[in-house]
């Protein structure tokens, strides 16, 4: 069983899959110094790679992660460090090359992306996602939102709104205090801890998907997708 990981960055949604039991080929334009340790990376334009319809149909599912700064509720904060990028939004493309090669994808994206909600994970689903300090267990705060093609999955419980403390984000830079607001991981090994990516630097963190979420999806997309890879005919 094989899984595409189109926008893959450092490998936080293909480790999922890969730990959910599949085989990951990785594309992305630019090759992280964390390297890729979910299977093998082809260091190439995404855009291109959809291009190639026969291509994608030798794949059991596809996961894609496109960039969609003009929507992120996180650009503001950008902004404002002087970290903005330039605005894009690469999801209407994105979907419409995966729904013509017929195989079962998935769309991830942040909160605010216009994607239909099928699914919404959160850190506290996975309690393993934590640390703990003196103010007790602290919980990965990081919703993605996921439009699921070709596959259904259940929607897990939220906890957070009972947790009774204060969750670290990873976004901007460490050690981020907004009175009020968000807080950020403290330390590099915090991050890595909380986000279950011991091999990822910092930028690559900040990108990134924990592997926790796409095994969720994995193990539970397998028996749906297995025998039903597209003919190249």
């Amino acid at each position: 069983m094989m899984v595409l990981d189109l926008f893959c960055g450092g490998g936080g949604a293909g480790m999922g899959y890969r730990q959910a039991g599949f085989d990951v080929v990785g594309v992305d334009l630019v090759k992280r110094k964390s390297g890729y340790p979910a299977g093998e990376l082809i260091q190439e334009d995404v855009l291109k790679i959809l291009e190639e319809t026969a291509f994608l149909r030798a794949f059991d599912l596809i996961h894609a992660s496109p960039p969609c700064q003009t929507h992120s509720r996180t650009q503001h904060l950008r902004d404002a460090q002087g970290k903005g990028t330039t605005k894009v939004d690469l999801i209407p493309q994105t979907r419409e090359a995966l729904e013509k090669s017929g195989v079962p994808f998935i769309l991830e994206n942040v909160e605010g992306a216009p994607l239909r909600l099928d699914l919404l994970l959160c850190g506290s689903m996975f309690p393993f996602l934590s640390v703990m300090d003196d103010t007790g267990k602290r919980w990965l705060q990081r919703h993605r939102i996921f439009e699921l093609h070709g596959i259904t999955i259940d929607q897990p419980h939220h906890f957070h709104e009972t947790a009774g403390v204060r969750p670290l984000g990873i976004y901007g830079s460490m050690r981020d205090n907004i009175p009020g607001g968000g807080q950020t991981a403290r330390t590099l090994e915090e991050a890595q801890t909380l986000m279950g990516m011991p091999w990822a630097n910092w930028p690559t963190l900040v990108e990134a998907i924990p592997p926790a979420y796409t095994h969720y999806i994995g193990i539970r997309a397998m028996p749906q997708v297995a025998g039903v890879r597209v003919s190249h005919d």
